[in-house]
This record gives structure tokens, sequence and C-alpha cells, in this order.
């Protein structure tokens, strides 16, 4: 419908639609998360976080309506065949800007349970997002560096002990737990910086993973390792917005989760090994298919 305007009309007419539209779900998504503080009981709890659940999946309904009048981009998504909305998940992603959510949301939406991520704690002032993600359950977390904790020593674990608590939350409803495993976005310059050992992705860090898998033990169904891939380069999401990314890739392998993911990653030094290997030899397979995917 709007394909044919420039594409600085394109952005501007489909920012405006993304800002409408979280203006109407978000007042939405608040007012059951304050009806479910009100009563802490449990059927009452669970029913709102449906509720607030299924707003939030209309939320991202209308989104890619709007992606569908204002941009242009061709998907190719294979692997969703077999996924199921009753099921627990851990999503793993590569991470190279910030449309790579967007692209998550879209392809699992009322496919899979709602998508939920661990967001930096500072996020929650964020405009009406933050205040969403919280009613939302989405687990806050705060990032510590190693030399911080070494001059804190008193705030070791405590990263641990917030993921721990959300999955305790997550327990109670099918979820969909997601986690960018190289901890930030891909750049060139940080490629240099980690030496990583992979042409088109990062080092990964194991141990977020490790603790929502040993945290949730056995319900977690299933593990999807999803390659998302823009053969022309990537860019922002402003550039999204204005519908300048001309195609996007996205492969969905859905994996076991086998007794042998499951352990003490803190204090089982094997188990901690054995799940990096796990998870690198992963990041050698995509790596891969990255590679096959930019050239097809």
């Amino acid at each position: 419908m709007f394909k044919l305007f420039p594409p600085f009309v394109r952005g501007a007419l489909s920012l405006t639609g993304y800002a409408l539209n979280t203006l109407f779900w978000v007042p939405l998504v608040m007012l059951v998360a304050f009806f479910r503080a009100l009563i802490p009981l449990k059927f009452w709890q669970r029913w709102c976080g449906c509720v607030a659940n299924r707003f939030a999946e209309g939320w991202i309904g209308v989104n890619r309506i709007n992606q569908n009048l204002t941009g242009q981009t061709r998907w190719e998504v294979r692997g969703l065949g077999s996924l199921q909305r009753s099921q627990w998940y851990l999503v793993l992603a590569n991470h190279q800007s910030w449309v790579d959510i967007l692209v998550l949301q879209r392809i699992f939406n009322r496919r899979i349970p709602f998508v939920k991520f661990f967001v930096k704690k500072e996020l929650f002032w964020f405009p009406f997002l933050g205040q969403a993600w919280w009613a939302l359950d989405f687990p806050f977390v705060k990032r510590y560096t190693k030399r911080f904790l070494r001059k804190n020593p008193h705030l070791k674990g405590k990263d641990l002990e917030i993921t721990r608590k959300a999955c305790r939350k997550f327990k109670t409803l099918p979820v969909s737990v997601a986690n960018f495993v190289e901890g930030t976005r891909f750049t060139q310059a940080k490629h240099r910086l980690q030496q990583s050992p992979y042409a088109n992705l990062l080092k990964t860090k194991a141990g977020g993973i490790a603790y929502v898998l040993g945290a949730m033990g056995e319900q977690i169904h299933r593990v999807l390792d999803v390659t998302i891939v823009y053969p022309r380069g990537v860019k922002s999401f402003w550039a999204f917005l204005c519908g300048n990314i001309d195609e996007i890739k996205v492969r969905v392998n859905t994996l076991p989760v086998h007794g042998d993911l499951l352990g003490d990653y803190a204090n089982d030094q094997t188990f901690r090994r054995n799940f990096q290997m796990w998870l690198n030899n992963l990041w050698e397979e995509k790596d891969q298919c990255i590679e096959g995917l930019m050239i097809c």
C-alpha cells in the first residue's frame, strides 16, 4: 500500500504505526498486571498471565501488518513445521541488529509460546516498552564485569539468582525463553577485538542458557537454534522501517534437551567444559550455515 512512497516517508509512517500500536496495547498489558497484583492466587495469576501474553501476541500481529504495508522485505524462513504452543522452548540466535528481535517475534508469533528475552535492568525506564516488559514478566538482569565482581565479591552469583527467580515464574505457564548467547551485537570491530574463531559470529557466553536449563530442568522441551542472515549486509532498525532491507533469511533447527545439557554449571567444572563444547560446536555449524545462506 505504501511501498511506492519514498523510503523516508515509509520509515516515518512505519514508526508512527509502531508507536500507535504500542500506545494501544501497553495500557492493556499494564491493566492486567495491576489486577494480577491485587489477588495473589495462583490460578488468578496464571489466567492474567495468559491474557497479558495474548495482548502481546496481538501487539506483534499488528506490527507484522505494519511491516507488510510499509516494507518490501523478502522473507525466507524454514524450520517452523514441528512447533507447538503448548511446549516450553529455549531460543538461541545470533545477534547483529535490533531488527533481530522483530524477526524472532514475527516468525514465532502464535507458533510457540510468547517469546521473552532477558533485558538489561536499565531498560526498565525505557518509556512504555520497559514497563510493558516488566508487566509481561521479562526477566531484568544486571550485568557485572569480572573486574567489577573482583571489587564487589558480595555480588557474585546475583545474576544467577535473578535467572533462577525468573525461571520459577516460567514454570507456571508455557513460555519461550530467548537468549543472544554472544552477549552483544556482532560488529567487525568486536570480532577483531575478540579474535573470534568464527568468520561470522562472536564468541559464545554459555552461562546464561546453562542456568536456564539447570533451573527449569526437563521442563524445557526443545532448544530452537535460530540463524538470522541479511544477505545484502546488516542494516539499522531505521533501514528496516524504511523498507531498505531487501531480504532476510532464517533457519530454525529444533534440538532435543538431553540429560547432558542439565547440570550444575556454577560448581561442576566437567559439566561446564562439556556444555561450552556443545555450544561451541553449535556455533561452528551456525557459522557454516551463514556462509551457505550468504552465497545462495
